[in-house]
């Protein structure tokens, strides 16, 4: 029998979308030289090693996101502590939706995404970084 599922994924990143703030790939741009802005690269590293980085992101995998913001997590990362404003992004803009909507969720404030994702990042003409895995 299959599965009925109730909530759809469009229906939530509609409910993100009306929650969280969208940032432009223009204004995410600009927000990269304040100090008090973290980009967060939620993507998978496969995806960051093949298409580059924003120079200065921090890489948090979708998976991790709850467990490195909670502080009370064995794996809490200290940048998730600290008073600053997060900018989620993904590839396209929806996974960073989602994880925006959960750190909202979660209390960590301010969150927002960019919209449109990496893809937009580049078309704006965002600056890009080849990204080295760490060698063993």
């Amino acid at each position: 029998m299959p599965q009925t599922i109730h909530t759809g994924i469009k229906a939530l990143i509609d409910e993100a979308n009306a929650v969280i703030e969208t940032v432009s790939a223009v204004d995410a741009i600009k927000a990269m030289q304040d100090p008090n802005v973290v980009i967060v690269d939620i993507r998978d590293p496969r995806e960051i090693e093949r298409e580059g980085k924003i120079p200065g992101a921090f890489s948090c995998t979708r998976g991790m996101l709850e467990f490195w913001i909670d502080p009370q997590s064995p794996y809490a990362k200290p940048i998730f502590q600290e008073d600053k404003k997060f900018i989620f992004h993904c590839a396209g803009g929806l996974r960073s939706a989602l994880a925006a909507k959960t750190a909202h969720d979660m209390g960590l404030k301010p969150v927002a995404h960019m919209g449109g994702g990496f893809a937009a990042w580049r078309d704006a003409g965002g600056p890009v970084e080849k990204w080295e895995p760490k060698k063993k």
